[in-house]
């Protein structure tokens, strides 16, 4: 019995100090074993409890950063959004926002996973809108500049921009164009692709 309690009390989210915080970073090393486990597994196999065990914390402790698991969710992609302009930021033209596009969803599959599965997220949490708003207006911009966004209607030509560079990435990830694009480089393939349909400043 005294043995059991112990291992009750280890638990208890009142004595965090039972598991003590020793990354320095405990929020960082939650995120990172998420993105681990969606990586392999998918986001359905996340489990706050198990990501705890990870991190060697209480089980607890996530919940304090994060309350639960669609927290969780949410902030991963804020932060793949906040990633995404990153990569976006200029961007030579719109063929190279495409390629940086798809440099990101193939350099985090993760992020680029949780980010276009709106159910799993808060949708009204601040830094994922204020994050998604910089990633478009980014976008945005990139399609702004070149010749296809001077058309009668800026936004499709967005939205076509958009759709060949997602489009590209997801297939890419799913491992649907494994053969047509076999050992090539992923971003010269685009590269190719974009100049058949739209028509870059520097082309």
């Amino acid at each position: 019995m005294p043995s059991s309690q112990t291992a009750d009390q280890r638990d208890q989210p009142d004595q965090p100090d039972q598991r003590p915080y020793h990354h320095g970073d405990l929020r960082r090393a939650i995120l990172g074993a998420a993105l681990d486990v969606i990586a392999t597994d998918g986001p359905s196999a996340l489990s706050l409890r198990d990501l705890a065990r990870r991190a060697g914390v209480s089980h607890a402790a996530p919940a304090h950063h994060f309350k639960d698991r669609t927290g969780l969710l949410t902030a991963i992609a804020a932060e793949g959004y906040e990633l995404l302009a990153a990569a976006l930021a200029d961007a030579d033209d719109l063929r190279d926002a495409g390629v940086r596009y798809v440099r990101f969803a193939t350099g985090h599959p993760a992020h680029f996973q949780v980010m276009f599965t709106p159910e799993l997220l808060r949708a009204n949490d601040l830094e994922l809108t204020t994050a998604k708003a910089l990633a478009g207006e980014r976008l945005r911009s990139a399609v702004s500049d070149a010749p296809a966004g001077r058309g009668p209607d800026p936004r499709l030509a967005g939205v076509a921009a958009w759709s060949l560079a997602h489009g590209f990435a997801t297939l890419l990830l799913s491992h649907n164009l494994d053969g047509p694009v076999g050992d090539q480089d992923p971003e010269e393939v685009f590269r190719t692709l974009a100049g058949m349909l739209f028509q870059s400043k520097s082309s």
